[in-house]
């Protein structure tokens, strides 16, 4: 059955309706364009919330309060306590996606976190056994190199259709402007959300490798001897001369004359920026043997992954909040 409404559009009163009814200012919605219904119910929602402007303006003033206290918080928690605030944040970045996702049934982001949380589960616990198996920090190196050049390229072409459908060179490939500017948004959160992810698992599973890694103890004395063709990492044997260009992987000498496989060396300094020896936990200088990936996008690129952080991590904590408190005060 059609919908029939009266409404007052720009101060004028319309009646859109086929038929006259006893009162005159009825239309019927079923029989408008989308353009259309759209301003009826824009002219709804004015007069809905019409005479309500104190109340408005103290919603307003409660949610920049609101903001800029929940912003001073985050910052003296992530000074004060930065480990703690890390965990929390990543937590958060996990799991409030899959809440609203779900509720949207966005199937296809909800196939992707699947994926992305089977597999980081699997290589987290890897990384946090005590004893550390000898080939973890190889795999924990691959595994998040390969989804930082997923996500980033990912990022990239989500940002090159904006731009593209932003110019109108959709149009050429009759394609919808609206179809291509979905697909590129879609393409640009996916990069961005899943590098942010990837940045702060790689660092968590770094942090628990670097207790248990390599040779070397506590008190900073080789509790093994280490020969010079077996790398100290994965304790397996050194095939590739340093001198010499691998296949698959190549051989890096450090300044302390330790030599160690590719995979290995990154997965300990790279993924974790551990700027040390696993054997002799002498201080290294690894930006000059090879360059860091999480260090190569420009850094306007991590000042955009850490607001995406905090947006998608504690926004939708603060505007709970801010509701909860519009509830309690009776404001609507």
């Amino acid at each position: 059955m059609a919908g029939v409404f009266e409404v007052e559009v720009d101060g004028v009163e319309h009646d859109h309706g086929l038929e006259h009814h006893d009162e005159p200012n009825q239309f019927d919605v079923s029989k408008l364009s989308p353009e259309e219904k759209w301003r009826v119910e824009h002219a709804r929602m004015h007069a809905k919330h019409k005479g309500h402007e104190a109340m408005h303006a103290e919603m307003v003033l409660i949610l920049i309060v609101t903001l800029v206290v929940a912003q001073l918080v985050l910052v003296q928690w992530k000074q004060r306590h930065p480990k703690s605030y890390n965990l929390v944040t990543l937590f958060q970045m996990w799991v409030v996606p899959l809440y609203f996702t779900t509720k949207l049934h966005w199937w296809r982001f909800l196939t992707t976190w699947f994926i992305f949380s089977v597999i980081t589960a699997y290589i987290s616990y890897r990384a946090t056994r005590k004893p550390l198996a000898c080939t973890t920090p190889r795999s924990v190196y691959k595994w998040f190199l390969l989804l930082y050049k997923i996500s980033y390229a990912t990022g990239i072409v989500g940002y090159s259709v904006v731009m593209f459908t932003l110019f109108g060179i959709n149009l050429i490939f009759r394609i919808k402007p609206e179809d291509a500017m979905d697909f590129g948004v879609s393409l640009l959160f996916y990069g961005l959300y899943y590098g942010v992810l990837g940045r702060d698992f790689a660092e968590m599973c770094a942090d628990f490798m670097a207790s248990t890694v390599g040779y070397y103890s506590a008190s900073g004395m080789p509790t093994k001897h280490l020969s010079d063709n077996i790398c100290a990492v994965c304790g397996q044997p050194i095939l590739v001369d340093v001198s010499e260009e691998g296949i698959i992987e190549n051989t890096y000498r450090l300044s302390c004359n330790h030599v160690f496989h590719e995979f290995c060396i990154r997965g300990w300094c790279i993924v974790g920026k551990k700027q040390m020896c696993p054997y002799c936990k002498e201080k290294v200088d690894l930006k000059r043997m090879f360059s860091n990936p999480w260090e190569r996008p420009h850094v306007m690129y991590g000042q955009l992954l850490d607001w995406l952080r905090y947006l998608v991590a504690w926004q939708p904590v603060i505007i709970g909040f801010v509701q909860g408190i519009n509830y309690v005060l009776g404001l609507e």
